[in-house]
């Protein structure tokens, strides 16, 4: 039978049916960040427990164990997590943790509107567990374990800001993860990719950068540029016009006595036209530009989050 436990609650016991069941969940804010810690079981009975984490409308949740095993549910299946992993649930429905065992863990909620995660970013992050001791997600990890930690930062702009850099760390993982997914990559390729993000990066602002004038600047051809990046599992078209999209998202979100516009700030990371980059925006992270930079600006304006 499941424990419902609304977030944020106070620490106190949950009895759920005949069987003795202690669940708690108490939790803090970074901006609009929910960092909730979960304490579960133990119970006598051999049997599963179910602790559902509460929220309304559209969110991000990450489960981070410290003790203990559990399965986070979704879609109707479980995704197993166990200390030194971690997991990443988008979705608009209660989060479900089903534990079988003593457990204790962190959760990190987001609102999906406040996030600034792509589309294709969450459904490469969701339902998968990682291990928190190799690469990104070792840092991922390490990053939250520090936030976790209540008293972190009581000024609410530097907050935000420890927020925002908690999903660049996700969106990391995410290229990451994609990347691995598509089997190795040569050292020498691994090493051309690299030096090609680079030229395209510093080139960013230029609404003419084009897959022909990157190839000419290689030496290579066109067909060569998009079959490097087949790693990355895009077309090339598709990362400039993502760096872009992100550089703009950090751009609009920063303090500012006078807000940058958007239509400036989209002619100053080569969108030529506002209306196109408006779409595309609104496509990638599910809001208007101008939506975001509200959001971004006022922490009173952020969605409800969980609970």
């Amino acid at each position: 039978m499941p424990v419902l436990v609304p977030v944020p609650v106070p620490s106190v016991p949950v009895p759920s049916g005949r069987v003795p069941f202690a669940a708690s969940i108490a939790g803090h804010r970074l901006g609009p960040l929910r960092v909730s810690s979960i304490v579960a079981g133990p119970w006598p009975a051999a049997q599963g427990r179910s602790v559902v984490l509460c929220g309304r409308g559209d969110h991000i949740t990450l489960v981070l164990p410290r003790h203990g095993t559990a399965a986070l549910l979704l879609d109707g299946h479980g995704v197993p997590l166990r200390p030194g992993e971690f997991a990443v649930a988008r979705t608009g429905r209660p989060v479900v943790l089903e534990v079988s065992e003593a457990f204790s863990g962190t959760a990190f909620h987001w609102p999906r509107a406040a996030a600034g995660v792509a589309e294709e970013d969450l459904r490469e992050l969701s339902g998968t567990a990682f291990r928190s001791d190799t690469g990104t997600a070792a840092l991922v990890a390490a990053y939250l374990d520090r936030l976790a930690r209540p008293g972190v930062a009581p000024d609410p702009q530097v907050a935000a800001r420890l927020a925002g850099t908690a999903v660049d760390l996700l969106t990391v993982l995410a290229h990451e993860h994609r990347r691995r997914a598509a089997g190795p990559v040569p050292e020498e390729v691994l090493a051309t990719i690299a030096r090609t993000k680079e030229y395209i990066l510093r080139r960013l602002p230029d609404p003419g950068l084009s897959p022909e004038g990157i190839a000419a600047a290689h030496h290579f051809s066109v067909r060569y540029l998009h079959k490097l990046f087949q790693y990355e599992g895009v077309t090339v078209g598709r990362w400039i016009q993502r760096r872009r999209l992100e550089m703009c998202r950090r751009d609009l979100a920063r303090p500012s006595a006078r807000p940058a516009t958007v239509a400036a700030v989209a002619g100053r990371w080569g969108f030529v036209s506002t209306s196109h980059f408006s779409r595309v925006f609104r496509t990638t992270y599910g809001l208007t530009p101008r939506a975001w930079q509200s959001t971004a600006h006022d922490p009173a304006t952020h969605p409800a989050l969980p609970g």
